[in-house]
């Protein structure tokens, strides 16, 4: 596979990344259809392996979000300025701690967006406790799962 078509693959997944932080957005499908696109292109055993593990994973990650609360996003005052702080730090939190680090990041992230809203620590950390139990967590395995394909992807093109 050529450079630009692996960029292009790698735009895919991260629009992919991006779209599970915000509502609406088939954000992982984004993320399986680059890797669908990356294997039909290497036809390699790696690639297919990687297709198949991909879509085992984010078909249990869809059973599992079905599992969870449903979302209550205006009851907790999350706003669209919260899910981009929140995107950023789990990406940024990605990038300096590979994969474990979009945890952190992402709540991190919601406390950034909390602490320069409210000013104090005390009420940050009670809207981020408030906003985890209402939404993180789904966002949260999404997130971690669609990352954690990305990040097989990025071993597997490397490693070919």
């Amino acid at each position: 596979m050529d450079l630009p078509q692996l960029l292009l693959v790698g735009l895919v997944l991260l629009l992919g990344v991006l779209g599970v932080l915000v509502p609406g957005v088939p954000g992982t499908w984004l993320v399986w259809a680059g890797v669908l696109w990356w294997a039909l292109h290497m036809r390699s055993s790696l690639a297919w392996a990687l297709l198949v593990a991909t879509t085992a994973l984010l078909l249990v990650v869809q059973v599992v979000k079905w599992q969870l609360p449903p979302r209550r996003l205006r009851g907790v005052g999350v706003t669209r300025r919260m899910a981009v702080y929140a995107g950023v730090g789990a990406l940024l939190g990605f990038v300096l701690l590979p994969v474990l680090g979009a945890v952190p990041g992402f709540v991190g992230g919601i406390y950034l967006c909390e602490r320069l809203r409210l000013g104090t620590r005390g009420e940050a950390w009670t809207s981020v406790r408030a906003v985890m139990r209402a939404v993180g967590t789904s966002v949260l395995v999404e997130l971690f799962a669609c990352l954690l394909v990305v990040a097989a992807w990025l071993a597997a093109v490397l490693a070919s």
